[in-house]
């Protein structure tokens, strides 16, 4: 960025100018005030094509900071709890679809980290595109202290009912942490028969980071799983539809029948 500064701008083409700007990370610098310095000296230039690059640099900073505020707030709400060393969040996906597993996953955070260290992005995994999910899953993975994946078949399911199998799957992801809790926040509704202090938190996976990075490790599991199943049973639209019950789905259940995979308690008003 000093080289940047010293710059006469004036002299320049917009070409090298956005070269020169392309170098300037405000990730690794958006406390900086040199960064501050040289939206400014973009800003001031009379060319609209170069002031333009420090209205996009001040829209990026902005919204890099505002991330950054959001993502904090869900760490403060998962510490606001009390005096606990390790606190997780647990979450579920599929427990509607007509088709695969319930799939839950519990997480362990390092709560304390430093500004560099949050996770940043963390949300609803529904609210966030696949390509950022793979991304930030592989991120959670990394930087979780724990975590644990938990399954109910779709056999499962049809036995002892899906309200059964999403407890316990959430009871499986916690029991199995390689870490012990001291509280565990769960998604929506407390969790029966858990011997672990444990919060439930209405649309947690948008307030808690426990949970929101539990609900992504869920999703991106399960989307996987479907995916090598829509290998085996084509006739459903699995990779795209999850197991859920889009036309495509009910067609496919129409003209090919269930496959191993449906739940048949599911299936009463369709087929």
């Amino acid at each position: 960025m000093d080289n940047f500064l010293k710059l006469d701008i004036d002299k320049l083409s917009y070409k090298i100018i956005k070269e020169e700007v392309s170098k300037i990370s405000i990730v690794d610098n958006y406390r900086c005030e040199k960064l501050n310095r040289i939206i400014t000296k973009l800003l001031n230039d009379k060319r609209k094509n170069v002031s333009s690059l420090g209205k996009t640099m001040q829209k990026h900073l902005d919204a890099y900071i505002k991330e950054m505020h959001r993502v904090k707030s869900m760490y403060k709400f998962d510490k606001s709890f009390g005096d606990f060393k390790y606190v997780a969040g647990v979450d579920e996906v599929g427990r509607g679809p007509l088709a695969g597993p319930i799939v839950a996953c519990a997480v362990v955070l390092d709560l304390n980290v430093i500004e560099e260290d949050l996770i940043l992005y963390l949300n609803d995994s529904k609210k966030i595109n696949h390509i950022k999910r793979e991304e930030l899953s592989e991120i959670i993975r990394e930087k979780a202290i724990a975590y644990h994946i938990a399954i109910s078949s779709n056999n499962e399911i049809d036995e002892k009912g899906i309200a059964f199998c999403n407890n316990q799957v959430f009871l499986d992801s916690c029991n199995n942490l390689s870490v012990k809790p001291d509280l565990v926040l769960s998604d929506g509704y407390r969790i029966k028969n858990i011997d672990i202090p444990n919060e439930f938190v209405i649309k947690g996976d948008t307030k808690s980071a426990s949970i929101a990075a539990a609900s992504i490790l869920a999703k991106v599991y399960r989307d996987n799983l479907m995916k090598e199943y829509s290998n085996k049973y084509p006739n459903y639209d699995f990779e795209n539809n999850m197991g859920y019950g889009t036309p495509k789905h009910i067609d496919g259940l129409r003209e090919y029948g269930k496959c191993e995979i449906h739940r048949n308690s599911f299936l009463n008003n369709i087929l």
